[in-house]
């Protein structure tokens, strides 16, 4: 058995050591790092909204109304106003029945998938999909299916077959409305009227569309006015939000399901009632007139570097080692842009990956564009 040691020296020779390098300021567009300043194309805050005034003023009177932390989890005693109010906010902008608030992401698929689906059933997941959903899925004990990238012709015979081997189990169909490391768009029409005619469920994790998609921001399904047909509505608070946490939208039944079988909610403390507090009022703000003008920003920023539908703008490299460089390289020029390898994309497709915000300048926007030529 290899040790520790043996184990690191493996990663640092194979170009995937990865080390935490602290900034020396707030995560904003500009950063400070080492004592150097950069530009900051890393971070998924979208829309700016993790320094905006309003709900930093938020988040403060939530601390000074409700205290620090929830103390318990939320059958215990834990649940709070602002975790009712956020959840009947996020319901009525998602088009559901009712919402329910997890302490992160990552804790939503790893609640809501093992409750929906268990060793009798079936789910079927993007090849590209998040490791959240690859995690909750091995965690149900379902039967997992993959199909290719956004294929919906290997996916139509994929729910084929497993009706044809079991017409009564519950399947579940899990994708991404927007890939977190292609910044692509999941074919979601497709992929609605693909579940419907095989009678499955539909999880939708809108974690990089949320906030960015819509007419007021609420995601690709919104955006495609499908969300009445989407079972499960899954995204975060942490990206364009600006904030912290997670959610799930979905029925009220399957609300209450979840209530008393999601692991993660259960057995977990209740997120701070400040945290709530602040983010339903950066929900106000997603779907006000300033969010909308936000997201113009946005678009017009993503577009000085490309034509693209999401801010999220990939530059494949292959090799680990030719990523590492040409993330170097930009960092020497004051550009923060991360080397993306194995295990987060697939071996042989480092890349570094690019994200706009709406808080970047336009002249810092230009300027990294004139960067990546030269690197």
């Amino acid at each position: 058995m290899a040790s520790p040691s043996e184990e690191l020296a493996g990663l640092e020779a194979a170009g995937l050591l990865r080390s935490l390098r602290p900034l020396d300021s707030p995560a904003g567009p500009r950063v400070m790092r080492e004592g150097r300043g950069f530009w900051n194309f890393a971070s998924n805050d979208y829309l700016g909204l993790a320094a905006h005034p309003a709900i930093a003023a938020a988040l403060v009177e939530g601390v000074g109304i409700y205290g620090a932390g929830s103390a318990a989890s939320r059958l215990v005693c834990g649940t709070l106003p602002p975790h009712r109010a956020l959840e009947e906010s996020l319901a009525a902008a998602k088009g559901t029945e009712a919402a329910l608030v997890f302490s992160s992401g990552f804790a939503t698929p790893l609640g809501v998938i093992p409750a929906v689906v268990g060793k009798r059933d079936f789910i079927v997941l993007d090849k590209l999909s998040h490791a959240c959903l690859v995690d909750a899925a091995r965690l149900s004990g379902a039967t997992i299916r993959v199909f290719p990238h956004n294929d919906v012709v290997k996916l139509e015979r994929l729910l084929a077959s497993i009706r044809t081997k079991d017409a009564t189990a519950r399947v579940l169909v899990a994708t991404e409305s927007v890939f977190s490391m292609d910044g692509d768009l999941c074919p979601l029409r497709d992929i609605v009227e693909t579940a419907e005619r095989h009678g499955a469920l539909l999880l939708l994790d809108e974690a990089h569309g949320f906030g960015v998609l819509g007419a007021t921001g609420m995601g690709l399904a919104e955006q495609e006015g499908l969300q009445g047909r989407i079972a499960f509505q899954m995204g975060t608070l942490s990206k364009a939000a600006g904030l912290s946490g997670g959610y799930v939208a979905a029925s009220r039944e399957w609300i209450d399901l979840l209530i008393n079988r999601a692991r993660s909610f259960i057995y977990s403390t209740a997120p701070p009632p400040a945290m709530a507090h602040a983010a339903r009022l950066s929900l106000e703000l997603i779907r006000s007139a300033e969010g909308a003008a936000l997201r113009e920003t946005l678009r017009a920023n993503t577009a000085r570097l490309a034509d693209s539908p999401t801010p999220i703008l990939p530059r494949l490299l292959g090799s680990n080692e030719s990523a590492l460089a040409a993330s170097a390289a930009l960092a020497e020029a004051g550009f923060l842009v991360p080397a993306i390898r194995y295990p987060t994309v697939p071996r042989g497709a480092a890349r570094l990956r690019i994200s706009v915000s709406a808080a970047h300048p336009p002249e810092a926007v230009s300027a990294l564009a004139g960067a990546l030529k030269e690197a």
